[in-house]
C-alpha cells in the first residue's frame, strides 16, 4: 500500500505545455505515473506527444476530470497564477493538487490552502518536490530512479535531503515519500502524514525531516507522543547554521532557542525519536530501528 498516491491515481498537469511542466511530465510517465492530461485553456483540445504516449490538453481542470477520471493535479504554473490554478482544481473536486510552484506570495498560500481545506482538496506543497510512491507513480519533480519500493515512509519538508534519504535507503526502499515543502505555510504537515503513515500496514517505519525555523517538528513530536506507535527516525536540517544569521528557506525564522535545530531534536528525542546529526547518521539509525523492529517477538 501507500498514501495519497498510487498506482490507481489519475493524474492531470496544470502548466503541462510550459518548459518545466513538459520537462517533469516526461519524467512522470517515464517513471509509471498514469498522466492522463494537461490543462490550459489556451491550448484545449490539442494534444501532446510523449514518446510512446500521446497526452490530450484540456482546458480546464473539470474538463479534463470529467473526460479522464483524474484524481490528482500537479500544478507547475507560475507564481503569479498558482492561487487561480489551485482554486480551480478545489472547485472542480480534485482529491489532491500537488503545488510544486516555489515565490508564491504567503498571502495567496494562505488563501488557496483555507479555500483548498474547506472544499475537501489536499494540498502538498506549495514550494515542493511532490511525492512519490516507488514502483507504482511519481507526481512532482522527485528522481524516481534513485530507490526502490520498500516499507518505510518518508515526510520531509527539504527537498534535497527527500532525495538524499531516499538514495542512502535505497537498499531498504519506501512505501511512499512526501516532500511537503518548506514554506511558512503548506497544506500538508508532517502531522498529516505521520497519520497516514501509522495506518499504513506496510508502512514499518517513518522518517520525518525538518528543519530549523517555526514549531513544525515540535507539534510533531506531540502527536507522536499521542498517537504514533511505529518507530520514527528524524533529522533537522540546520545543526550548523550560524546564530543570528538569516536563512534562505521561507520557514527558516529562529527566535532566540525556539526553532533552532536542537531544540527540535531534543524535543523529538523526549518523544522516543531517534535523531541523527547528518544524514548519512539518520540512515544508519533507520536501519538500526528496522533491525530492532524485526527482531521482536511478534504478539
Amino acid at each position: 500500500m501507500a498514501i495519497f498516491l498510487t498506482k490507481e491515481s489519475r493524474v492531470l498537469v496544470q502548466g503541462m505545455t510550459g518548459g518545466e511542466g513538459m520537462k517533469h511530465t516526461r519524467r512522470m510517465l517515464a517513471a509509471g505515473t498514469n498522466v492522463v492530461g494537461g490543462v490550459n485553456p489556451r491550448k484545449a483540445g490539442q494534444t501532446v506527444d510523449f514518446d510512446d504516449r500521446v497526452v490530450p490538453v484540456f482546458g480546464s481542470v473539470a474538463d479534463g476530470m470529467r473526460a479522464t477520471g483524474a484524481d490528482v493535479t500537479v500544478v507547475f504554473v507560475p507564481p503569479a497564477f498558482a492561487k487561480a490554478a489551485v482554486v480551480e482544481a478545489a472547485d472542480a473536486g480534485i482529491g489532491l493538487a500537488v503545488v510544486i510552484t516555489e515565490g508564491i506570495p504567503v498571502h495567496d498560500s494562505v488563501a488557496f490552502t483555507s479555500y483548498a481545506k474547506k472544499k475537501g482538496t489536499r494540498i502538498v506543497g506549495p514550494n515542493c518536490p511532490g511525492l512519490i510512491t516507488p514502483g507504482q507513480s511519481n507526481a512532482g519533480i522527485i528522481p524516481a530512479d534513485i530507490t526502490r519500493s520498500g516499507r518505510v515512509g518518508l515526510v520531509s519538508k527539504s527537498g534535497t535531503l527527500t532525495y538524499q534519504l531516499m538514495y542512502e535507503l535505497r537498499d531498504i526502499g519506501f512505501s511512499t515519500c512526501v516532500g511537503i515543502g518548506g514554506d511558512p505555510v503548506v497544506g500538508t504537515t508532517h502531522i498529516d502524514c505521520l497519520a497516514a503513515f501509522q495506518d499504513d500496514p506496510d508502512t514499518e517505519l517513518i522518517v520525518l525531516i525538518g528543519e530549523i525555523g517555526g514549531d513544525a517538528e515540535e507539534r510533531a513530536a506531540a502527536y507522536i507522543r499521542e498517537h504514533v506507535t511505529k518507530p520514527v527516525v528524524g533529522y533537522i536540517a540546520g545543526f550548523t547554521a550560524p546564530e543570528g544569521r538569516t536563512m534562505g528557506h521561507a520557514g527558516a525564522i529562529v527566535s532566540g532557542s525556539a526553532g533552532t535545530a536542537q531544540a527540535k531534536k531534543a524535543a523529538l528525542e523526549a518523544v522516543g525519536v531517534k535523531v541523527g546529526n547528518t544524514p548519512t547518521e539518520t540512515a544508519r539509525l533507520v536501519l538500526t530501528q528496522l533491525d530492532t523492529v524485526r527482531e521482536a517477538p511478534q504478539a
